[in-house]
């Protein structure tokens, strides 16, 4: 798609204008009552076993907090829907300096931008969103982009 192409479709957005989000440290991203997942390719496993000190041992690493879905990847959860490296506590990531790509990325998911409703819906559970930096467009596409890399 040539620029001119990329800046009409950006001009149709219902989110043109750009989006406001400020993590708040809230853990509510991490968690959840049900079961998910949060994909992790090998570069984001071994920043993790690192930032873990099991760099050494990846697959005493991926036995404790990683699950094989297929041919993909997942972190693990308590049995509450938490992710495995959210700290009960505090709330706070305790991976967070090498969270993956789908932590870093959060709320600006395609599904999440799908229309002003669901955006709407996730500002719910989320107290960063609407809040704080405004994102233009372009940043926010950047950013959802970096999702879909891997």
């Amino acid at each position: 798609m040539g620029e001119t192409e990329s800046l009409a479709k950006d001009a149709e957005v219902w989110y043109r204008n750009g989006l406001s989000f400020e993590c708040t440290g809230c853990g509510n991203c991490c968690s959840g009552p049900q079961t998910g997942f949060v994909w992790v390719d090998d570069q984001e496993i071994l920043a993790i076993a690192k930032q873990v000190g099991l760099d050494h041992d990846l697959d005493r690493f991926e036995r404790q907090f990683v699950r094989t879905l297929g041919h993909r990847k997942s972190l693990v959860e308590y049995s509450d829907g938490d992710c495995i490296f959210l700290e009960p506590k505090t709330r706070r990531c305790s991976v967070y300096e090498s969270r993956p790509g789908q932590c870093r990325t959060w709320p600006f998911w395609k599904e999440n931008l799908a229309s002003p409703a669901r955006w709407g819906q996730v500002a719910k559970s989320c107290p960063g969103c609407n809040q704080g930096k405004l994102y233009s467009i372009q940043e926010i596409h950047r950013i959802g982009d970096r999702l879909h890399e891997t």
